[in-house]
């Protein structure tokens, strides 16, 4: 696996202290008159928006805290219903003409519309999350999302008690199948013989895979009914479907990118949150904001795994500690797979 640089383990381990996305509705822009030279990072969010509880609203973490920090204007930028990758390109290019530095698109879907506006506007840093994009200007920020799945498939077979447990997918894309892969290799390296249900909900992200909690609720229950007694979603807001399923059902759920634990819109459901497989989105947002606030942008791709704390697994949850053994084998998973005798697979 690619190793991070210097500057990027510096960065997340900075932002990794202490950030905690922070739920909010709505589109949220600090525009205003100044000079260009006063703006900072912009963010494009991925479908579902901000108030997802998860993907989106770390992205917002990052930028938040970087504003706090450099004290300069920023913007984060909502989606819209059916958008084209030409409407994403003017969205970006609108952003880099408006003098804001770094420009990043959060999600995989803006990789097509970055590569074709990042070379217009040389003297912008961009980063795409979740992407590989080449470019002289361009960060591409990405995660070992199998590594944090693979705690989250450990947690899921010291907490079940039928020996059935569920993933639920947002789309049927590669990305996810990186989180399906490594839960349920550390389900089978935990306690072989548990089931692992799958589905996903959607094909394509535009028929709403990622941002359909009732899709995520139904699949949830139906799952509940083949008597999965832990449940873990990749699958952006559509989560919180599942949340609520497995609570419903008094069943435990694993949260996803953030620590859905913490989150005030998920509150009624907090007990039935047994874990969440992190994955440090605002840290990586606001390393790159560092960056470019240093004088020193990033380029390339730059890998954030569990080795510089960029991907893990929350422990708020009080009952964590209270299931027998858990702490141990995920810690004893952590070490294994930090000193290469776990590998961990992506497909």
């Amino acid at each position: 696996m690619r190793r991070i640089s210097k500057l990027t383990r510096v960065a997340v381990g900075v932002a990794s202290l202490g950030l905690v996305a922070t739920a909010c509705g709505g589109t949220s822009s600090d525009s205003g008159d100044s000079d260009s030279s006063d703006r900072g990072v912009a963010i494009a969010y991925d479908v579902g928006g901000k108030g997802d509880q998860s993907f989106n609203d770390a992205a917002f973490a990052g930028l938040t805290k970087a504003k706090d920090e450099f004290g300069y204007k920023t913007a984060d930028i909502e989606p819209t219903e059916g958008e084209t990758n030409a409407d994403k390109e003017q969205r970006l290019a609108s952003l880099a003409k408006q003098g804001y530095n770094p420009v990043i698109g959060v999600g995989f879907a803006y990789a097509p519309a970055l590569k074709a506006v990042a070379s217009k506007y040389p003297d912008t840093t961009f980063g795409i999350v979740d992407s590989v994009v080449e470019g002289k200007n361009v960060a591409s920020l990405v995660f070992a999302e199998e590594q944090a799945s693979y705690l989250a498939g450990v947690a899921a077979a010291k907490a079940t008690k039928s020996d059935v447990v569920g993933f639920v997918g947002g789309v049927d894309i590669p990305l996810i199948h990186k989180f399906e892969a490594g839960y349920k290799q550390g389900v089978e390296d935990t306690k072989p013989g548990v089931e692992v249900l799958s589905q996903y909900l959607t094909q394509t992200a535009e028929e709403g895979g990622f941002a359909s909690p009732d899709k995520g609720k139904a699949a949830a229950e139906g799952q509940i009914e083949k008597k999965a007694d832990v449940l873990y979603a990749a699958a952006g807001l559509s989560g919180q479907g599942v949340i609520e399923a497995a609570a419903k059902a008094k069943v435990w759920a694993i949260g996803v990118d953030s620590d859905q634990y913490k989150h005030a819109a998920l509150a009624p459901y907090k007990n039935y949150i047994l874990t969440s497989a992190l994955k440090d989105v605002g840290g990586a947002v606001y390393a790159l904001s560092k960056s470019v606030q240093d004088g020193k942008p990033l380029t390339g791709t730059k890998t954030f795994d569990l080795k510089v704390n960029g991907v893990g697994l929350s422990e708020s949850n009080p009952e964590f500690a209270k299931v027998a053994g858990l702490k141990e084998a995920v810690d004893k998973a952590k070490q294994g797979i930090d000193d290469g005798s776990i590998k961990v697979k992506t497909e």
